[in-house]
């Protein structure tokens, strides 16, 4: 599966402590598989090797790039009573129309739909960047305009930071 994009020029590639977390992960998988593939008998298996060996590298090389412009963002040190980059924000729709949801703003390579991460430069994120609880966005969705209310803004814990 293709990644997502990184954000445009002149916009940092912000990360959570997990986003970071899991990006290192999967560079250690790789490097781990680039070492097993190097191992590997070249004549029994050279066109296998060879074609494997360089997708590895292609995704080192793309891994490594994202991990060397990450620009690391500590939630537990935004300021509580406001969305920025790592709030979990929960929201009620128009008239209390959908529900509660909650989101939490991450960077690209960690957002997750399902999960409700989402990434902090999709228009939802933009629009809730910057607001308090009992403000009112709008938000442009594929079913039009959604007004939204903000119920509640809180960050990460120590105990669910994964770089300890």
């Amino acid at each position: 599966m293709p990644r997502a994009p990184l954000p445009p020029a002149g916009v940092p590639n912000y990360v959570t402590p997990r986003g970071l977390a899991m990006l290192r992960a999967e560079l250690r998988t790789l490097d781990a598989e680039r070492a097993r593939l190097e191992g590997l008998d070249a004549e029994i298996h050279a066109s296998d090797r060879t074609r494997a060996l360089t997708t590895v590298h292609a995704r080192i090389r793309e891994l490594g790039e994202r991990v060397a412009s990450a620009v690391l963002v500590d939630p537990r040190g935004q300021p509580h009573d406001e969305v920025r980059f790592g709030a979990r924000v929960t929201v009620r729709g128009e008239h209390g129309e959908q529900g509660q949801r909650r989101y939490e703003i991450v960077g690209v390579d960690e957002a997750d739909a399902p999960q409700g991460w989402i990434a902090f430069v999709s228009p939802l994120a933009r629009a809730l960047l910057g607001k308090r609880v009992g403000d009112d966005v709008t938000v442009r969705t594929p079913r039009g305009k959604e007004e939204l209310e903000i119920l509640d803004v809180a960050y990460a814990t120590e105990e669910e930071d994964p770089t300890g």
